[in-house]
């Protein structure tokens, strides 16, 4: 038997291939505590890459499929997320111990009322651990249900395949890319990062003004 380590990307992907990226990134998308700890964009870009079929090391993946279990496992998660928010949301927020959990949960609030569903929702698919608690955060908000499901989905969607194609079109234009994976897979992470570095930057600025004020 194969020893598969959820939270390790290779091994997810050696070992259920497509389906273990739909696995994951539905997780990831909505299952609030148990997706926090999932890779997201540290699996949906090595799975691009293996996808060209450049890189030295097995399975090589269909791109189609690839794509196809991205967005369908991001949108589903997204959806669950929203129910799990809308139907106890809250009382599971503060039941949990997690710093990181409840600071994430703060940032998603502050981002749905800061710049309203859409932009809210599709910004924050791009930010590692707050595109978890987003959609669990919006349901226990009670953001309308039609609105959460047009803009997360253009969301999930477009974060889904910006990273399995980024990920194929370097795989395919760069030699034996899985000498540089690693490193490459530091900068998708700390890029992911930035929006949310440049915002808690932003709001330190504002909060400095209003006490000087």
């Amino acid at each position: 038997m194969i020893a598969v380590n959820p939270l390790d990307s290779a091994s997810v992907l050696a070992a259920f291939g497509a389906l273990g990226v739909l696995t994951v990134i539905f997780a990831e998308s909505g299952l609030l505590v148990v997706g926090f700890f999932l890779p997201g964009d540290t699996l949906l870009f090595p799975a691009g890459v293996l996808c060209a079929g450049t890189a030295q090391q097995p399975p090589r993946l269909a791109l189609w499929q690839v794509l196809l279990c991205a967005a369908v496992g991001a949108v589903a998660g997204g959806q669950v997320g929203y129910l799990i928010g809308r139907h106890g949301g809250r009382a599971l927020l503060a039941r949990t111990s997690s710093r990181r959990v409840k600071g994430a949960a703060s940032r998603a609030e502050e981002l749905l009322a800061r710049y309203g569903y859409g932009k809210a929702l599709v910004l924050g698919r791009f930010v590692p651990l707050l595109r978890t608690v987003l959609h669990p955060v919006a349901g226990a908000l009670e953001v309308p249900l039609r609105p959460f499901t047009l803009w997360q989905s253009v969301g999930g969607v477009l974060w889904s395949q910006v990273l399995v194609l980024a990920g194929f079109t370097l795989g395919a234009s760069v030699p034996q890319v899985n000498d540089y994976l690693l490193v490459l897979v530091v900068a998708v992470v700390v890029l992911s990062l930035l929006p949310l570095l440049l915002e808690a930057r932003r709001a330190r600025r504002e909060r400095r003004a209003r006490q000087s004020s």
